[in-house]
């Protein structure tokens, strides 16, 4: 949707909210216990005619969602919208709402709001916009906003905020996972109100990250997929530490993993990824995950992330993978052409004009980029010198967006700040940038620049699926652990350690 007519239908809809037009029947928020809060619209299948929807209340109530064309609310409202019934069920001493709206129209900007049929107690407006089914749109991208205070929230939404005045054309965002810190209703309540209007105005693509909905970190079982109404892929216990699924874009294709599923990834998910991405003909193959395979942050030496590397590598290999988004590390890193944990030695580049730009394209580039837009959060790390070689010579570009200042309070780090990436898709070429917003003044620079042009389209590949049922992956579970536990051992005898007691004399 572009921002003139985000920006219009705004003023259009105060104007009607004023003059008491829109008929919302809830005047103040938490009035009741019926209002709904922490509301999202996510992808959940056909990206054409479907979203998900979730919204929680304090007290049950009966779920329903009215989504009507931008079209036909400026004309009359809520008149010609379709309702649609949603369930409710218990959770955390609240009642989760989830709806899924359907038989939609490819290319259409839609408005919608969510509540009580019963009551005729609706939620704000919201809006979103169908995928044409065309080769080109844009989508933002932000990770670990991970907070713990209602302040910090608020920080990283004014970082939000500026990736959706900077790109008023993005059609979806990418949350790269970490959305809170304890994992708490407090903390979702939060970030509920602080992304409000992100939320109620772009499609989301949650990702799983490892403060919500890891095991091994409170215990924070169920919590990421009762959060976020997603089209699940098969799986084995696929929603209880997180949710992997995937959806077509235009000509591309999304692949969300759960990097929580470790030790080892389950052969159900490894399985259920190779189905995913060779099954899909899209010209751009998009992967997304929390954990990173390549950073020069504090996690990437870590058991859990060393356990997932070879594996996440191996499967962009092998499945034709054009570009990896992950998050989990707080800290700017991204990667050259890489195959092998290795550089594309032999990748082309040229520049060429595009929409008014000089922009520099990789042509037909063998392997994948790896790029980590740091954090919209206020969390940030510094750089790790400890990274092992094969990480850092990949390295095209990195650095902390942490504030450092010197003794007279003086910023002295150019890229300080809360991080987002812009990526646009246009038929065949592909342009990834990465911007900080400044604290203070919360100026945009953009930091990076890494785009790819591909005229080569890769086939689906026709053949037996691999099991992702239990019994049908449950022995190949059973010997990646073993074969991921052997391997890190080996992993941290003959590379970590040498390499850092190397750092220590050098």
């Amino acid at each position: 949707m572009k921002m003139t007519a985000k920006r219009a239908l705004a003023v259009l809809l105060a104007v009607m909210m004023l003059f008491g037009c829109i008929g919302v029947g809830a005047s103040a928020e938490g009035t009741t216990g019926f209002e709904a809060i922490r509301i999202t619209c996510t992808m959940n299948g056909d990206a054409e005619a479907q979203r998900g929807f979730t919204w929680f209340t304090e007290k049950k109530c009966d779920s329903a969602i009215q989504v009507v064309s931008v079209a036909d609310y400026n004309s009359t409202g809520f008149e010609k919208a379709i309702t649609f019934e949603g369930t409710v069920s218990s959770w955390e001493g609240y009642y989760c709402h989830k709806a899924l709206a359907t038989g939609l129209k490819a290319g259409t900007e839609y408005v919608y709001r969510v509540g009580s049929y019963d009551r005729d107690l609706w939620s704000d407006v919201g809006t979103f916009v169908t995928d044409d089914g065309d080769d080109s749109f844009s989508f933002l991208a932000i990770a670990d906003v991970q907070a713990s205070s209602k302040e910090n929230f608020e920080q990283a939404a004014r970082v939000m905020d500026a990736a959706m005045e900077l790109n008023g054309d993005a059609e979806f965002v990418v949350n790269l996972g970490d959305f809170v810190n304890d994992c708490t209703n407090e903390e979702w309540n939060w970030y509920g109100e602080a992304f409000n209007e992100a939320n109620t105005s772009l499609t989301l693509v949650p990702v799983a990250g490892n403060h919500e909905g890891n095991i091994t970190d409170k215990l924070n079982v169920g919590w990421f997929d009762t959060m976020f109404n997603l089209d699940a892929g098969d799986g084995v216990a696929n929603g209880v530490n997180g949710t992997y699924y995937s959806f077509d874009y235009g000509d591309t294709h999304f692949t969300v993993l759960n990097s929580n599923d470790m030790y080892p990834m389950t052969e159900a998910q490894r399985n259920w990824v190779y189905n995913d991405i060779t099954s899909s003909d899209a010209h751009w193959k998009v992967l997304l995950l929390h954990r990173a395979a390549y950073s020069a942050g504090k996690n990437i030496l870590k058991p859990d992330t060393l356990a997932m590397r070879e594996t996440i590598i191996e499967i962009v290999d092998e499945t034709g993978v054009d570009m990896v988004l992950s998050g989990h590390d707080h800290m700017y890193f991204r990667t050259q052409q890489v195959a092998g944990d290795a550089v594309c030695e032999d990748t082309v580049y040229i520049t060429e004009r595009h929409n008014g730009q000089d922009v520099t394209f990789a042509v037909n580039p063998e392997g994948a980029v790896y790029a980590l837009p740091s954090t919209a959060g206020t969390k940030r790390y510094g750089v790790n010198d400890g990274v092992t070689s094969s990480i850092m010579d990949a390295a095209d570009v990195y650095f902390t967006t942490r504030s450092e200042k010197d003794e007279n309070d003086v910023e002295t780090n150019p890229y300080a700040g809360g991080c987002f990436a812009n990526i646009e898709v246009d038929g065949n070429y592909l342009v990834y940038r990465a911007y900080v917003v400044n604290d203070d003044t919360q100026e945009v620079t953009m930091v990076d620049e890494y785009a790819i042009k591909k005229t080569v389209k890769d086939d689906a590949t026709e053949g037996t699926k691999l099991p992702t049922d239990l019994f049908g992956s449950i022995d190949g579970s059973v010997a990646n652990f073993f074969t991921e536990i052997f391997g890190l051992i080996i992993k941290y005898i003959t590379v970590v350690l040498p390499e850092a007691l190397g750092g220590l004399f050098s």
